[in-house]
């Protein structure tokens, strides 16, 4: 009997130590779990995070650029100002070279401040409605400049 008592006795010993390497295991895979939870949380606030500061950046790349192209018509728009003023001075005054100079200088001087009051936007827009307002004369000018083009690099 004495056998029998150690043989239950190392039974319970084993099954004791099995429980507890369950429970300690069961522990640890709810601790794992937890811990890549967290982790994957703060993973998604750090991708969150640098998608946001990356969005921001390329907004302001953007508008940096818009604003160039803008200052960029504006000055052509000056120029094209500036250029009128010089017809205006050295062409003749009179006869019908000096009517189409003025016509001329007159087209260059509305052109460069139109351009130097309204920015990119404003000019597309403004060719959206040209091109609404009058589609076939539109088709016509892109036909002709897609002829002209196309002659030329032959």
């Amino acid at each position: 009997m004495a056998g029998n008592s150690r043989t239950q006795n190392v039974k319970d010993k084993i099954e004791d130590a099995a429980q507890s390497a369950k429970e300690t295991a069961s522990h640890a895979a709810e601790k794992a779990g937890e811990t890549a939870s967290s982790i994957g949380h703060k993973a998604a606030d750090l991708a969150s995070s640098v998608a946001s500061a990356v969005g921001q950046r390329a907004q302001g790349l953007a508008s940096s650029a818009s604003e160039r192209a803008d200052q960029g018509v504006a000055a052509v728009g000056s120029g094209m100002s500036h250029l009128a003023d010089t017809v205006r001075e050295r062409a003749p005054h009179e006869g019908m070279l000096g009517s189409a100079a003025g016509a001329v200088a007159s087209g260059l001087e509305t052109g460069g401040e139109y351009l130097q009051e309204h920015g990119l936007a404003d000019i597309g827009g403004d060719l959206g409605n040209l091109i609404r307002r009058y589609p076939v004369a539109s088709l016509m000018i892109v036909f002709g400049l897609g002829y002209l083009l196309g002659g030329s690099r032959r």
